[in-house]
């Protein structure tokens, strides 16, 4: 598997949008973007600029308007900033992560049974 670059905060803010809806304009993610907090239109341009130099995202420059789609898949960028996280600030344990994301954070009864279903599909694996 080819290493992905990390993105930064704001990267990842654009990837979110390209995710969610697919390939798009720096209008309209701009537009999504201005939602939040406001971001100058060539604040964006110029974001999007840098993420297809570090092979982020790619932009299709066949029709007048750009269109730029992510070019890499969201659970990979999550599995790397995990594994980022559970070394940086776990000392390399995932239990420890899981027991302070649920502590701090009340699971609702769906996502407990989703969390005990893996946690068998797990089990059963390492038998």
């Amino acid at each position: 598997m080819k290493k992905i670059q990390k993105p930064t905060d704001a990267e990842l803010e654009i990837l979110q949008i390209l995710w969610r809806d697919g390939p798009s304009t720096v209008r309209s993610v701009n537009e999504f973007l201005n939602e939040k907090r406001e971001v100058g239109y060539t604040t964006t341009l110029k974001l999007m600029q840098i993420m297809t130099e570090k092979s982020l995202v790619d932009r299709d420059t066949s029709a007048r308007t750009h269109v730029y789609r992510a070019l890499v898949e969201e659970g990979d960028v999550q599995k790397g900033l995990l594994k980022k996280v559970i070394n940086t600030a776990f000392h390399g344990s995932a239990s420890n992560l899981i027991m302070q994301a649920l502590g701090d954070h009340r699971a609702s009864a769906e996502e407990l049974r989703a969390i005990k279903d893996l946690i068998r599909e797990i089990e059963t694996k390492s038998k």
